[in-house]
């Protein structure tokens, strides 16, 4: 088990109950971050109305925080529930805590959740000039195809153990103690 933490941050599990907080943290990438995130150019409106739906049943969110802020965010959502089950992950990272380690570190505690969730595929897709997405899908051994202007990357998480339900269980309960002592100050 590993608690990840870049400076005075530390990366934990949203809860539904900090909808507010991720759409507040994706209204605040910059211009470029946000295209690399959704694929293209949106709005403000698009990203309130994203907001509103990201927590839905069995989507994941992690998140990395600083002084009570959320700056980053990555989100497993099922594809479906039929075996095998399939999985995407998205990532969006706030301009000035790009090429820190923390995309990865999301993405380690992303793979974790997939595991244990019995995702049998993982796929991440991206612009072709996203570069950091590249980078961390290779970093993770992932199958990429290359496709005009878009690359898919497939993960392939290994199968649930006692140890991985364990370390995401030590990780949830730390996280949400974070959480309300955070709340609490």
């Amino acid at each position: 088990m590993s608690e990840h933490q870049f400076g005075r941050g530390i990366i934990r599990k949203l809860w539904p109950g900090e909808r507010p907080e991720l759409t507040e943290h994706l209204l605040r990438l910059d211009s470029e971050s946000r295209r690399m995130r959704f694929s293209g150019t949106v709005s403000d409106k698009f990203i309130e109305n994203y907001g509103e739906t990201a927590f839905r049943i069995n989507t994941v969110i992690h998140g990395y925080f600083e002084d009570d802020l959320l700056r980053a965010a990555a989100e497993l959502r099922p594809i479906s529930d039929i075996w095998p089950i399939q999985a995407e992950a998205a990532f969006s990272v706030e301009k000035q805590w790009q090429n820190t380690g923390i995309g990865t570190a999301l993405m380690d505690r992303t793979l974790l959740s997939a595991r244990n969730r019995a995702i049998k595929t993982l796929y991440m897709v991206c612009l072709a000039d996203n570069s950091r997405m590249r980078s961390i899908a290779r970093k993770h051994d992932a199958k990429l195809h290359f496709e005009p202007g878009a690359i898919t990357a497939d993960l392939e998480p290994s199968w649930p153990s006692y140890f991985s339900m364990l370390e995401e269980t030590m990780e949830d309960g730390n996280g949400f103690v974070t959480a309300i002592l955070e709340r609490a100050s």
